[in-house]
């Protein structure tokens, strides 16, 4: 059910805001703005049946717009495109057109560019069904916006079922041959940040990922896990090897095991303290591990500073780079294609 529906208008914007918190039959609380199409937050219960935030986030829409936060943006759940992850040097060759994106990142474009989908202000309404409740957010990209070509429309559905899911489904045509992949980013901490995430005992679905060469990039392998760091086929803590990662920690691309459309589980994420467990879902063919290693303390809600690896995001999508690296899935959508794909989130207990 719909528990709460507000509309605010925010000056820096000059638009009205709608905020929505979904609630189920098993009180978990999801609460999306949109602005951004950002899950805020997400409240669901431990094992003693206590609930509370599980998601790093703000609580005031203003946060999200603040000099501070858009400076060195964590994109805190927000709705990330057209192109999340890499844009090698912002430039891609399609139908033998070359196109040259804004790079944000360094020398490379980086989820959407400076002014990408996160933030936008997406259109929202709400609809109500027997077993579920949810929003429907819309959002049309004008041809060459960031640098992208064709006119886009995206339809996202954020879904909380009676079986505690968190279901998101993204739909988009275009008017032009274009690139998009889509995903959410939102950090998980299931201790309700009590403590970092190093922890969390995590299983990964995923056998194979792709190498990054020393600027970030994919080297445009596909490589076994095998028994490396990046190795969690059976469950591990997610600390436990964390410091042998090249880098600063978990912020790789991995090749979901199944069969690409079908909807395979990527993840398992369990906290022995509350006994909060975590499954994601995905038809994607895979996923950016992200543990939170650029988070400094500079952000907090409820009094907690969201430092250092205080949150794990797992974000559905294509291989980074794909544009340029042909033997990676493609990105590309045309006009007589609709690009489709779904994301679930599902919360539990253990004991």
């Amino acid at each position: 059910m719909i528990i709460n529906e507000k509309t605010q208008y925010i000056p820096a914007l000059e638009q009205d805001v709608k905020t929505v918190v979904l609630q189920n039959r098993k009180h978990t609380q999801v609460t999306i703005s949109s602005y951004g199409a950002i899950i805020t937050s997400i409240k669901t219960p431990d094992r003693r049946g206590n609930f509370s935030e599980i998601v790093l986030g703000f609580d005031q829409l203003e946060d999200y717009l603040s000099p501070a936060y858009k400076d060195n943006c964590p994109y805190f759940g927000a709705t990330i495109g057209r192109y999340a992850n890499y844009i090698g040097k912002g430039q891609f060759t399609l139908d033998d057109k070359n196109y040259q994106l804004p790079c944000n990142k360094g020398l490379d474009h980086y989820h959407g560019g400076p002014n990408g989908f996160h933030q936008k202000n997406w259109t929202m309404e709400t609809f109500k069904e027997a077993k579920r409740t949810g929003v429907i957010l819309t959002l049309s990209s004008p041809d060459m916006e960031e640098g992208y070509p064709g006119n886009v429309d995206i339809k996202l559905t954020y879904t909380l079922t009676f079986d505690n899911e968190l279901v998101i489904d993204y739909e988009a045509t275009t008017s032009k041959p274009t690139v998009i992949n889509l995903t959410n980013h939102t950090y998980f901490n299931l201790s309700s940040m009590q403590n970092n995430v190093l922890d969390h005992l995590m299983v990964l679905y995923a056998d194979r990922f792709t190498p990054k060469t020393k600027d970030g990039l994919p080297s445009g392998e596909i490589v076994a896990v095998n028994d490396s760091p990046l190795d969690f086929l059976t469950p591990r803590t997610i600390g436990e090897r964390i410091n042998d990662v090249d880098g600063n920690g978990y912020d790789h691309n991995f090749v979901l095991n199944g069969v690409t459309g079908d909807l395979n589980i990527g993840a398992r994420l369990v906290d022995a303290s509350t006994g909060r467990s975590l499954e994601f879902y995905s038809t994607e063919p895979g996923f950016q591990l992200y543990s939170g290693n650029t988070l400094n303390g500079s952000f907090q809600r409820d009094g907690v500073s969201f430092a250092k690896n205080y949150g794990i995001c797992f974000k559905a999508q294509k291989f980074p780079d794909s544009p340029n690296q042909s033997q990676f899935p493609s990105a590309i959508l045309r006009p007589d294609e609709t690009y489709k794909q779904t994301t679930v989130y599902k919360f539990g207990t253990t004991e």
